[in-house]
């Protein structure tokens, strides 16, 4: 993709394009379930620390990165195969420098109905799980940190969450 914006060509082959297609979805994915993980961390760390060393082992850490990963990849391939399976025809241009599902639903001539009910129930899936999951998360973890009577304890609980 650099190398286009560079030279200043303004066409991306098709399989490119998908390929473009799959690592966004892929590395989106993954950052949103990741997400999820490290609220779910704070949460245990926060609300339940004397639990936290067995809840969240190295294998348990090892298993939601793995299933992040796997959600995500999951999620990339059938956006990426359903779009495969569109016909294209006529002038095949993007008016953009990146490919992504909305422009090449434009430019097929197949239907892209069932393509854009994938795109909104399995965008729902990906997207209101872990935020319904962070904001419950988080919504306990403020409720126990104003529980805490001192304002340094208060301090230190958040000053924990900062990053995330």
């Amino acid at each position: 993709m650099l190398v286009h914006l560079l030279s200043h060509k303004h066409t991306v082959p098709y399989a490119a394009c998908l390929t473009q297609l799959f690592f966004f979805h892929q590395l989106v994915g993954v950052d949103c379930f990741l997400l999820t993980a490290m609220a779910y961390d704070r949460f245990l760390a926060i609300c339940q620390p004397l639990t936290y060393s067995t809840r969240m082992s190295q294998t348990v850490q090892r298993i939601l990165v793995a299933v992040s990963w796997a959600c995500a990849f999951s999620n990339a391939l059938t956006h990426t195969v359903a779009i495969s399976t569109l016909h294209f025809c006529g002038p095949n241009v993007i008016n953009h420098f990146y490919c992504d599902l909305p422009q090449l639903f434009q430019l097929s001539c197949s239907s892209t109905q069932l393509n854009e009910l994938l795109l909104f129930g399995v965008g729902f899936i990906m997207a209101g799980t872990p935020m319904a999951l962070v904001v419950t998360s988080y919504v306990h973890v403020a409720a126990a940190v104003l529980r805490i009577r001192s304002s340094e304890g208060r301090r230190k609980a958040f000053s924990t969450c900062g990053s995330h």
